[in-house]
């Protein structure tokens, strides 16, 4: 018996936020859509304007499982996750010991595809793009709760609006740009 996607599908049981107050809990799994959603976003942005040859599928694949581990070790704050090199490196390594543990749930046949998902090469273009479209999620996220006029979100919204500013990616300035405002509107002023 195989219990890798049985377990995986618990993300949606994750909240992402709560150390914060929401006004919306969002999950793991609703992240990891949106932060695929994004990646893709981001790989089309950069091979249609600035030449770039990212591995569309692959960027987006990526993103989708970004989280994964977090089934296992749960979400640790950003403050805290990186708040000193040593916690940095735990996590890490704690998030490593979690993908190897969900790996060994499935067939020993089909790990190499889903090793190559779950402990990608860090250096990849296309990793670079998932930890973009995280921190963008994150920044809309912000955007999201502020509409709501929950400002327990502010003081990150300008944190990680100068993070994605400092990243001086192309791709990210494009989203930002063309993209980002459309998740200030309700959903009538959408139409």
């Amino acid at each position: 018996m195989h219990k890798f996607f049985a377990f995986l599908s618990r993300m949606k049981f994750i909240d992402r936020w709560s150390l914060m107050h929401s006004v919306r809990k969002e999950n793991i799994m609703e992240h990891s859509h949106q932060a695929a959603v994004i990646a893709h976003a981001l790989a089309v942005i950069g091979n249609t304007y600035f030449g770039k040859t990212y591995d569309i599928n692959a960027a987006t694949v990526a993103a989708l499982f970004h989280e994964s581990s977090e089934v296992i070790t749960g979400d640790l704050p950003t403050p805290i996750k990186y708040f000193n090199p040593e916690i940095k490196a735990a996590y890490k390594s704690l998030e490593a010991v979690a993908n190897d543990k969900l790996l060994g749930m499935l067939p020993e046949q089909m790990r190499g595809a889903y090793e190559k998902v779950l402990k990608p090469a860090n250096d990849s273009g296309e990793s670079k793009l998932t930890k973009w479209a995280d921190k963008l999620c994150a920044y809309i996220k912000c955007l999201e709760e502020l509409k709501m006029s929950n400002n327990e979100f502010k003081k990150a919204k300008q944190s990680l609006e100068k993070e994605l500013i400092a990243l001086s990616s192309e791709e990210v300035n494009v989203f930002m740009k063309h993209f980002v405002e459309p998740f200030k509107l309700t959903l009538d002023e959408l139409d």
